[in-house]
């Protein structure tokens, strides 16, 4: 209904005589919004105000001439000016019952655009360390993540999910030093654990399944291990160092072969984990892209080669830097450490060049918010490659806090282990957890109400949102109770008999639905989705709670169940985007 309006402003602006605008409109004319105030009309364009200047003109003598060139229209009963300029457009009743009548027709197709349908869009999200299981600030990841690629979806994006795996680095080489530790330990073994190690339970489990599979051919002794290796930190020393000698030493003692062996069996049986976590939860993804594979095929050294051939790589104490301050960072980045090894950040921009040259043009990070300054230096990256920088978007997610009857929850436990995603799932469900997840900004922090998200009231968004649609559904079996069916067509034919307030509220709040779709994905704010819910469902219970549907009059009857049909259809296209079931009863 919006671009209905948009398109009579834009033929009225290319009707006006010659010479009333200099040149071409420019870009993003004309604006129009709704109105807050229904006595202002539905619609409000400022195109006036913003081309009175370049017409040399008062903005209410350009909105004369507007209005007076504006092609006749069916769907508009009448159209004001308003203060200093303000175009309003009232709607007339055929424009919602046509509206209404193409969200019955479209069905799940209906708030699909096409806003986006030039681009191709690359969404990567969650790649957390394939170290432990996914806890609940990873859950936020995900649902915002997947929430936001099925929002760019329905706005008409071409859509690519992605993780990216962290299979190689420090972090990894570290988990298979754990690994072999708690193995040692199942053979015998007696030590200090590393305070630096990874010490879940799900280690020990690895272990286990290492040990039961090798027996005792891994095992070595324990002065081995730990003879002449520098201090850990409960003896004074360094646990980082102490840690990273732990598995220089492993890797001499195993040989590459076996040390690659316990690497594989940690990563696999992780990584299977974290897969069968997401897809629990609804997030699924296109491809699942193994950094490892960066370095094998080259993509690293390629990437390094073309910042060197357009001498924006130099030497310095031995590592080689990458002038990222000539591309607006704030200082100069490592791209190789004096030992010869390639920094995360030449993974980084390898990668991010690598999304390019597979044909994205928006390239969307979603990464936790202590990567505030992350996106400075991949841009820099990009344009010292020759690619936009503003092609990447980086949406920083903030914080989760759990908390129980007003009380916040100890987020870990004595050993180190946060609160799973999964446990949080087992507790208030699937649907409350992708929900409560994207109700607030990303840039927010979260209180996560798990007494709330386990509750069967009104004030739990995610029960309201969906006992509106199980109403309908309801509605509709009482309606075959009575013997009675739906006649769609004489319903959306009488569609002019609904002129209660609760009526006219409701059209006007389910009709926003596609204008919403495209300023979301735009915004990138799934939490919008979640507010608009919220609001079409309390239009929708006031409605349900002030006017029966099944009446005697059969026009009035017909009219009433195709209103509340296409609400049930637009909570039901909401509820999909954010990855949440549309129950028939509760």
């Amino acid at each position: 209904m919006k671009h209905l309006i948009e398109q009579l402003v834009g033929s009225a602006l290319a009707a006006l005589p010659p010479g009333t605008l200099p040149g071409d409109r420019p870009a993003g004319v004309p604006v129009v919004e709704r109105t807050r105030d229904a006595a202002h009309g539905d619609f409000a364009c400022n195109a006036a105000l913003q081309l009175a200047k370049a017409a040399r003109t008062s903005p209410r003598k350009l909105a004369d001439a507007i209005v007076a060139a504006l092609p006749p229209s069916d769907l508009v009963s009448r159209v004001e000016i308003a203060g200093p300029g303000f175009i309003n457009f009232f709607l007339a009743p055929a424009a919602y019952q046509t509206e209404i009548a193409r969200v019955l027709d479209a069905g799940k197709a209906y708030g699909r655009t096409a806003s986006g349908s030039s681009r191709r869009a690359i969404v990567e999200f969650v790649s957390a360390n394939p170290t432990g299981p996914l806890h609940v600030g990873h859950g936020r990841h995900a649902a915002f993540g997947a929430t936001l690629a099925n929002l760019l979806e329905a706005a008409g994006y071409g859509v690519h999910r992605e993780y990216y795996v962290n299979d190689a680095g420090r972090q990894m080489d570290i988990l298979a030093a754990s690994v072999w530790l708690r193995y040692l330990e199942l053979c015998g073994e007696e030590f200090a654990f590393p305070s630096n190690g990874y010490r879940g339970d799900y280690v020990r489990r690895i272990a286990a399944d290492l040990e039961a599979a090798e027996g005792g051919r891994l095992r070595r002794a324990t002065h081995e291990v730990f003879e002449a290796l520098p201090p850990d930190e409960p003896a004074g020393g360094d646990k980082d160092d102490h840690i990273d000698a732990v598995v220089h030493r492993m890797r001499s003692l195993l040989g590459d072969a076996d040390f690659r062996r316990v690497f594989d069996l940690g990563l696999g049986d992780i990584l299977g984990d974290i897969r069968q976590d997401l897809e629990e939860f609804g997030v699924t993804y296109h491809r699942w892209y193994s950094e490892r594979s960066l370095a094998d095929e080259g993509a690293i050294d390629r990437a390094l080669a073309l910042l060197r051939e357009q001498g924006h790589v130099y030497e310095q104490d031995g590592a080689q830097w990458f002038r990222a301050t000539a591309f607006g960072d704030e200082k100069d980045r490592v791209v190789v450490r004096e030992n010869g090894q390639k920094t995360y950040f030449a993974s980084d921009i390898a990668y991010h060049l690598e999304k390019r040259e597979r044909g994205f043009d928006l390239l969307l990070d979603v990464l936790g918010a202590d990567h505030h300054g992350y996106v400075a230096r991949v841009r820099a990256g990009l344009e010292a490659m020759g690619q936009p920088g503003d092609s990447l978007e980086v949406r920083l997610v903030q914080f989760v806090t759990l908390f129980r009857g007003g009380e916040k929850v100890q987020m870990s436990t004595r050993s180190g282990e946060f609160i799973t995603l999964r446990e949080l799932r087992r507790e208030v469900g699937r649907d409350a957890a992708r929900l409560f997840y994207v109700m607030r900004s990303n840039d927010q922090h979260l209180d996560f109400d798990l007494e709330l998200a386990k509750s069967r009231s009104n004030d739990n968004p995610v029960y309201y949102v969906q006992y509106a649609h199980a109403r309908v559904s309801s509605v509709l079996r009482q309606l075959a109770d009575r013997g009675l069916a739906f006649d769609r067509e004489a319903g959306v034919a009488a569609l002019g008999l609904l002129d209660d307030p609760h009526e006219q509220s409701l059209m006007r709040t389910l009709t926003r639905w596609p204008e919403l779709v495209d300023l979301a994905a735009a915004q990138r704010a799934p939490h919008m989705v979640v507010h608009y819910l919220r609001e079409l469902a309390t239009a929708f219970h006031a409605y349900y709670n002030a006017l029966p549907f099944i009446v005697d009059d059969g026009a009035v009857r017909n009219a009433r169940l195709a209103l509340v049909l296409a609400a049930q259809q637009v909570v039901r296209n909401g509820l999909e985007i954010l990855g949440v079931s549309a129950p028939e009863t509760m």
